[in-house]
C-alpha cells in the first residue's frame, strides 16, 4: 500500500454517526481527543468517506455555519469530524476526505471555510492550505457565546476570498 492510486477521492456518505466514527478511530470513546475541552460541539450535516477495500478508511464532516468578522457576516463551511484509520495515517487520506467536503462547499457556492483544531494538528493544516485565526474565536454555547478552546482555521475555497480583520465570532456551535 504505497500510493495514492489505491484510494478512492472522497465521496459524500448517506449514512454516517457515532458508531462509524469511533469504530474507524479504533474504538476509542474520544477519538478527537477533545473530551477535555468541554462544551457542546455542532454535529455535522454532511459527511464524506475515502474509500480502501470495500470500506471507509478517511472522513470528514462539514455543516454551513454563519459567521461574522469586524462587521461583515457571511456563511462558511465548518469541517470537522476529521478522522482517519491510524493503520493507514500519514498517506494524505485526511487530505483527501477534507477535499471532498471542500469541494462539495465550493459547489454550493460557498467561498470560505473554518475549522478547529487541536494545537498539535494545525501543522497539518498549515500544509493543506489553512491559516490559523487570531484567538479568541467565540461561538455559540447553551449558556451563550463563549471562546472556542482550540485554535480556529480558515481556508479560501475559491480566488480572491479573503478573510476579514476583526474578533471572530461564530453564531453556531464550534464544529
Amino acid at each position: 500500500m504505497g500510493d495514492m492510486q489505491e484510494f478512492t477521492a472522497a465521496t459524500e456518505l448517506a449514512d454516517w454517526g457515532w458508531p462509524e466514527t469511533r469504530a474507524l478511530g479504533g474504538g476509542s470513546d474520544d477519538p478527537f481527543e477533545a473530551a477535555s475541552l468541554g462544551g457542546t460541539w455542532r454535529p455535522k450535516d454532511r459527511h464524506f468517506g475515502v474509500w480502501h477495500e470495500g470500506r471507509v478508511v478517511a472522513h470528514a464532516g462539514s455543516v454551513v455555519a454563519p459567521v461574522e468578522v469586524g462587521g461583515q457576516r457571511f456563511d462558511v463551511v465548518g469541517i470537522g469530524g476529521v478522522i482517519v484509520d491510524p493503520a493507514l495515517r500519514g498517506r494524505g487520506l485526511a487530505r483527501l476526505a477534507v477535499a471532498g467536503a471542500l469541494d462539495a462547499a465550493r459547489a454550493d457556492g460557498l467561498d470560505r471555510a473554518l475549522l478547529f483544531c487541536l494545537p498539535d494538528r494545525a501543522p497539518l493544516y498549515t500544509r493543506l492550505g489553512w491559516f490559523p485565526l487570531p484567538d479568541p474565536v467565540t461561538a455559540d454555547q447553551p449558556d451563550g457565546p463563549t471562546p472556542v478552546p482550540v485554535g480556529g482555521m480558515w481556508k479560501p475555497l475559491v480566488p480572491g476570498a479573503d478573510w476579514p480583520d476583526g474578533p471572530v465570532r461564530l453564531h453556531s456551535l464550534p464544529m
